[in-house]
């Protein structure tokens, strides 16, 4: 029969030759790309937990109030700053305080030496009483013409010259009160006093010196508690801050470096113009500065609180990575699998991310160990600073 082939040397030499010289390399070639193919897929479709479980470490996304803050660098100012000068000149005679202390206002500072003035005063009191004299004496004179005048004794011209002569009389004694008052005042300046509540700078001037009337500095004093913060703010953020400052005061922190506590104040100023040079608007908050842990010159970092944001989603800012798509973090799965989650973030602070879509309060998420992990792979869990856990059967 045609189509029966007989088992045999023969027929098996006979059907090999039946075929092309290259058809069995072919062959042999398209069978190993089937089975590598076979294989890529069965890896695809299989599961990825067959390498070794990455070890990492993970936080709970939660859902807090954040509060949605302004950051700025800051200059502490007093609000009032006195450049103490003497207002008569003089020899510098005295000093009364201690540098870099406290002040009361009305404490005695400096003093200049008074004998010259104590002089001036003593000169025009004796003015004062001499002028005095000759007006009581006018006066009568002036009724006694008065008097005469009427009585047709004494003339018009006699009359009216006696009035004048005392009505000048008047006016020269109250010139005289005032050159009193005047030397009497200039005596008082001898004794420089604090004009306020305040801490008292480095002494200018030593005693002994000849000091000039409202020329050289002596001390400053500066009122330390309240004090202020100035800060500026982009002009952009200016409609913001104006909203939710007619709502209320807007609590503002300050921070030196170094401490650890921020002192808390207000916000109490905002210039009525922005700065076309910078673009931006002068701020100020007030502190009570109890403590005086804020100190005039300082730069402080300032927190500006404008609102609180209530039941924002916050995760650990590390756990937000990067890629040409976007930001995205790595779910850990009740399974122990990664899921890789595009999210998006709204703001971050100095260590926390506030999520504003992606990701929900309580999912698990990879806050560190991420380069090796890869989506749907098993992941170790372990505690901060340690090895990772064992795995459980």
């Amino acid at each position: 029969m045609r189509n029966r082939l007989i088992d045999g040397p023969e027929n098996r030499r006979a059907f090999r030759s039946s075929f092309p010289a290259g058809a069995g390399l072919l062959l042999l070639v398209l069978a190993v790309m089937t089975a590598c193919s076979r294989e890529n897929a069965a890896a695809k479709s299989g599961p990825a937990s067959a390498g070794p479980a990455a070890p990492v470490e993970v936080a709970l996304a939660t859902a807090e109030d954040v509060p949605v803050d302004l950051k700025s660098i800051g200059t502490v100012q007093p609000i009032v700053s006195v450049a103490v000068k003497a207002q008569v000149g003089g020899v510098l005679t005295e000093v009364h305080f201690s540098e870099g202390r406290h002040v009361k206002k009305g404490d005695l500072l400096f003093v200049i030496d008074p004998r010259p003035y104590a002089a001036a005063l003593h000169q025009a009191e004796g003015i004062l009483a001499r002028d005095s004299a000759q007006l009581q004496n006018a006066i009568k004179e002036a009724d006694r013409t008065a008097s005469l005048f009427q009585k047709q004794l004494a003339s018009q011209e006699d009359n009216d010259g006696s009035r004048a002569n005392a009505e000048a009389l008047k006016g020269l004694v109250q010139a005289d009160r005032a050159a009193r008052q005047n030397a009497r005042l200039q005596l008082d300046y001898c004794s420089i006093r604090s004009p306020l509540d305040g801490l008292a700078g480095q002494r200018m001037v030593d005693p002994g010196n000849v000091v000039k009337a409202n020329d050289a500095t002596l001390v400053v004093i500066n009122q330390v508690k309240p004090i202020y913060v100035s800060f500026t703010a982009p002009q952009q953020q200016l409609p913001e801050i104006l909203q939710y400052r007619a709502a209320g005061l807007l609590p503002v922190q300050a921070l030196v470096t170094g401490q650890d506590q921020p002192a808390e104040g207000e916000l109490t100023f905002v210039d009525n113009q922005v700065n076309t040079t910078t673009g931006t608007i002068l701020l100020r908050a007030t502190f009570t500065n109890a403590d005086e842990r804020l100190w005039p010159g300082q730069f402080v970092n300032v927190v500006l609180t404008l609102y609180t944001q209530k039941n924002a989603v916050v995760i650990p800012s590390r756990a937000v990575q990067t890629s040409q798509q976007g930001q995205y973090v790595f779910i850990v799965k009740p399974d122990l699998t990664v899921e890789m989650r595009p999210v998006t973030v709204s703001r971050t602070t100095d260590t926390l991310a506030v999520i504003a879509e992606g990701l929900k309060p309580e999912e698990k998420v990879v806050t560190d160990g991420q380069l090796r992990v890869v989506p749907r792979g098993k992941v170790e869990i372990k505690k901060s600073g340690q090895p990772a856990e064992a795995k459980k059967p």
